[in-house]
């Protein structure tokens, strides 16, 4: 049975060696791998394709000596799987606004398997 991490033994609040050191997905832009990927895809499909956003949580995991990472994605995934759509042009705009309470109630309750699968999907890598 394989030990628990440094990281998630800190989660638990249980005693540590030192604090757990991780990354968000925006700290590793400037790297040239990660731009090497960007520039041959968008960051929805990035955000979408679960070996994408493996790859570019990884990158700066294989670079320096961290304990753990925020998968790649973003925070508007939820908002599109509810129905609203998003286009990054270069920052999100959102098909249509969400200003009250009939367009909160038109708003669809998503499906996490259906709709945003890609997201657990790239998190499976990790396991």
């Amino acid at each position: 049975m394989a030990q628990d991490t440094l990281f998630e033994r800190a989660c638990r609040a249980e005693p540590v060696e030192r604090t757990p050191i991780w990354v968000m997905r925006q700290a590793g832009r400037y790297l040239p791998e990660y731009r090497a990927v960007r520039k041959d895809t968008s960051f929805l499909e990035r955000c979408r394709t679960p070996e994408l956003a493996a790859e570019v949580t990884f990158q700066p995991i294989r670079r320096f000596a961290l304990d753990a990472a925020i998968i790649f994605s973003d925070i508007l995934v939820p908002v599109e799987a509810m129905g609203v759509g998003v286009e990054f042009k270069p920052g999100p705009v959102l098909d249509r606004q969400v200003a009250n309470e009939s367009d909160v109630d038109a708003l669809k309750s998503p499906d996490p398997i259906k709709d945003m699968g890609y997201v657990m999907e790239a998190c499976k890598t990790f396991i």
